[in-house]
């Protein structure tokens, strides 16, 4: 079908502006709340030549975004069974960690996270919207959906039955419209992003800091750090009487007094200082922490944290997903790092800059590759599923194609999610 033939149905108009908002239950925990808003805007942005173009220009581009995630999601596979630390890391955070819902994820930060899982879910929405109106296949509603009552993201509801007849190629830049609009987003904030990063310079050390000692980034829930009261931003100083001045320092004290009991002292957040007295474990497994904490080198070299992190924009950016919440000592707008920097543009003002634009980038990429697998209901999944139906000789094999692909895809996410809490 030509892009240019078909113009605005004015009989859709009409329905759309007599619409009514319609709330739809899923599951209990799912509120869908249908509406007619937007979709006078995607009916003009459809008629702009940019969204034409960019209807032809994204048709064949999914099987890339899916191929960068199935190399993501093995990648972490090969991961999880060579090294015992990345697996003990994982189970430390917990399964949680696994999802992009503000409040539950215990390193997505609820403000931050809340407002680009919002902008991320409509940008990837209207994507499906904008190019779904250039082909003149019908939206029906858009709207917003909760969970538990928590606004988690947006939708656009496009008439079924018209997106099955359309042709292979229109429904491919409808469903690759939003995982594109996800990993653009995401590299305008990764640029974005670099910019501020480069506007930073160190400034002089604190002289009221602690001289020595590892700060406490994070506690595992149900560890013995945890049970002894030592929290986030806590700097361990000593063990059995022994001074900590390198993470080295911490795991060799803590493993050569296994099983017996200690002295453990500690700076918390406001800078008081605690001694408990605690009784290792007689042993640890392998790849498992003594003390169930991660930990940071106290006083990193700004100057040398600012350049690894700006090094690593060209030389592997796939490095700056590891969220500034879970390595604090290497992300120079973590809450740790921020006031060791000043920025020539934003002033002191450039942390909720930064971390606006890293879980933009975040979370719009994380969307993007994982709407792209061939999973079901996933865009990838329905675009990979037209593919097998229009090539396979029957109905009977494209089904059962199409669920081999599916029963694989989930076998490989399964056993990356899983793998860390059956092997040891």
């Amino acid at each position: 079908m030509d892009l240019n033939t078909k113009g605005v149905n004015t009989s859709q108009l009409e329905e759309q502006k007599n619409s009514r908002v319609r709330v739809e239950l899923k599951a209990l925990v799912l509120i869908l709340i249908h509406t007619p808003f937007g979709l006078e805007f995607f009916d003009k942005v459809a008629k702009w030549r940019i969204a034409r173009l960019y209807a032809r220009f994204n048709t064949y581009l999914m099987p890339a975004i899916t191929a960068l995630a199935i190399f993501l999601i093995v990648g972490s596979l090969m991961v999880m069974f060579a090294d015992a630390q990345a697996r003990e890391g994982v189970r430390g955070v917990g399964p949680a960690a696994n999802l992009l819902i503000p409040g539950i994820n215990p390193y997505l930060p609820i403000t931050y996270g809340l407002a680009a899982l919002v902008i991320t879910i409509i940008i990837h929405e209207a994507g499906h919207g904008v190019v779904a109106r250039v082909h003149n296949i019908r939206v029906d509603s858009t709207g917003i959906v909760l969970f538990l009552g928590i606004p988690i993201g947006a939708f656009v509801n496009i008439e079924r039955d018209e997106l099955n007849k359309a042709t292979l190629k229109q429904k491919s830049a409808v469903l690759t419209a939003g995982p594109l609009n996800n990993m653009i987003l995401a590299g305008a904030c990764l640029l974005a992003m670099y910019f501020v990063v480069s506007t930073l310079t160190p400034l002089p050390p604190d002289p009221n800091a602690p001289q020595f000692g590892v700060m406490v980034v994070s506690v595992n829930g149900g560890s013995l750090a945890e049970a002894m009261g030592i929290e986030a931003e806590s700097v361990i100083q000593y063990v059995a009487g022994q001074q900590i001045t390198s993470l080295d320092d911490l795991s060799e004290n803590l493993r050569s007094n296994l099983g017996n009991t200690v002295e453990i002292t500690w700076l918390n957040k406001a800078g008081d200082t605690i001694i408990r007295q605690v009784t290792l474990p007689p042993a640890v497994e392998p790849g498992r922490g003594t003390l169930g904490v991660s930990v940071t080198v106290l006083s990193p070299d700004s100057q040398v944290v600012l350049d690894t992190y700006k090094n690593q924009f060209s030389q592997n950016p796939l490095a700056i997903l590891l969220p500034p919440t879970f390595q604090q000592g290497f992300v120079p707008f973590s809450d740790l790092m921020a006031p060791k920097y000043t920025s020539s543009v934003f002033g002191d003002s450039f942390a909720p800059v930064a971390n606006m634009l890293f879980w933009l980038w975040f979370i719009n990429f994380n969307v993007g590759i994982f709407n792209a697998l061939p999973l079901g209901p996933l865009d990838g999944g329905q675009l990979y599923g037209a593919l097998i139906e229009n090539k396979a000789k029957s109905k009977a094999i494209a089904k059962n194609a199409n669920m081999l692909l599916t029963l694989v895809m989930v076998a490989i996410v399964f056993a990356v999610l899983v793998l860390p809490y059956v092997v040891f």
